[in-house]
């Protein structure tokens, strides 16, 4: 008589080691689901959130009178009152957990300034160009639609990275630094590599006027981050480090994905109607979405591999690389080009599209991580 799988003696395993094979299922079982259950309501459901506001402002734009008009009255540096109060309630939040005090200590050593060097290649080389290319593979025939993928492009990430790496298990204080760079760079740099790629590389005869841009970065970055310096460095002087790090960050991060959605539902509501006839663009602009989240992703994860970086600093650079300031973008194109426009549609997708795709990368990433053995 055959012996089938199911009749088969188990094998005998030590009463020692069953406790640990045991204790192993369990830790990778409460591992796999960790990265969902460690984000808060706001952040565990945000691409369903995201997917309300966006219906919310669709149903209001079309079926209520007059709202897209009434949103835009009142402009402050040429985005309407509402949306900007968004985009500053987003941002501020984010840059209060950077340690600002501290960054002057990570720059003594020569293996950070190797690790800046490399951030900023990926950061402002490499993937600016590469959603180039994948906005003319893409979107060959929509304009307007590609030159919003490239102000995506170019908007380097200083929120969401921060939650990305802490999931996966990276370097928070080093991912601190590279916001805090990105930051910096961005004040500089984004006006005039907006106007080169947008005006030079892609312009069809457009004008894409500097100051406006530049305008729009000091206001929409250069305040919330003027702003969390001097809180952060108030409220622990007037309190203490635990009660900043502990209460006052609980209590403000909130805000940030607040702010994002309530940015969202002002602008969908605004081009309601517009976006009803435009859902073909919206998967248009998220097909290469995805393609530039996963490839830079993994392309930045595989150098940093071969570089000899650890696990926390490699999952750290490759968040940072494939994460983007989708907020400055959005107010950037709402500026320049109007809140009803195609631009200001493909920038708006971007958050919509990052949210899950960067989340399913936290659970890929620490799979790479448990299979490869990698260690820091």
């Amino acid at each position: 008589m055959e012996l089938t799988a199911s009749d088969a003696p188990e094998p005998h395993v030590p009463a020692g080691d069953e406790e640990k094979q045991h204790s192993t299922v369990i830790e990778r079982s409460q591992e796999k689901q960790s990265a969902f259950k460690n984000l808060g309501i706001l952040d565990r459901f945000l691409a369903v959130w995201i997917f309300l506001a966006m219906a919310i402002g669709i149903i209001l734009g079309n079926f209520v009178p007059n709202t897209g008009p009434a949103l835009q009255k009142g402009k402050f540096v040429g985005v309407s009152v509402p949306i900007a109060v968004g985009l500053l309630v987003m941002m501020y939040p984010i840059l209060c957990k950077v340690r600002y005090e501290t960054l002057h200590h990570a720059f003594r050593t020569r293996q950070i300034w190797i690790q800046i060097l490399f951030s900023i290649v990926i950061n402002w080389i490499v993937s600016p160009f590469f959603m180039l290319g994948l906005a003319w593979a893409f979107l060959p025939d929509e304009t307007e639609l590609r030159q919003g993928l490239l102000l995506v492009g170019i908007a380097r990430c200083i929120a969401m990275v921060l939650i990305w790496t802490g999931l996966a298990g990276g370097d928070g204080d080093y991912c601190a630094i590279l916001v805090a760079i990105n930051s910096l760079l961005q004040m500089v740099l984004f006006a005039p590599f907006a106007v080169f790629f947008i005006e030079v590389i892609d312009g069809d005869g457009i004008v894409f006027e500097y100051s406006t841009v530049a305008k729009s970065v000091a206001v929409f970055l250069g305040i919330p981050l003027a702003a969390a310096i001097l809180t952060r460095y108030a409220v622990r002087r007037t309190t203490s480090a635990q009660w900043y790090d502990q209460v006052f960050l609980k209590w403000i991060s909130p805000l940030s994905l607040i702010g994002l959605l309530f940015t969202i539902l002002v602008l969908f509501a605004s081009q309601g109607r517009h976006v009803v006839h435009q859902i073909v663009s919206v998967v248009r602009v998220a097909a290469p979405l995805v393609v530039y989240f996963a490839v830079i992703f993994f392309a930045t994860l595989f150098v940093a591999y071969r570089m000899g970086f650890g696990y926390k600093l490699a999952a750290t650079q490759s968040f940072t690389a494939a994460s983007n300031n989708f907020e400055l973008a959005i107010a950037v194109a709402v500026a320049t080009f109007g809140a009803d426009s195609n631009q200001a549609l493909a920038a708006t997708v971007g958050p919509l599209i990052e949210v899950p795709v960067l989340l399913g990368l936290v659970y890929a990433v620490k799979w790479v991580g448990r299979r490869s053995n990698w260690k820091d």
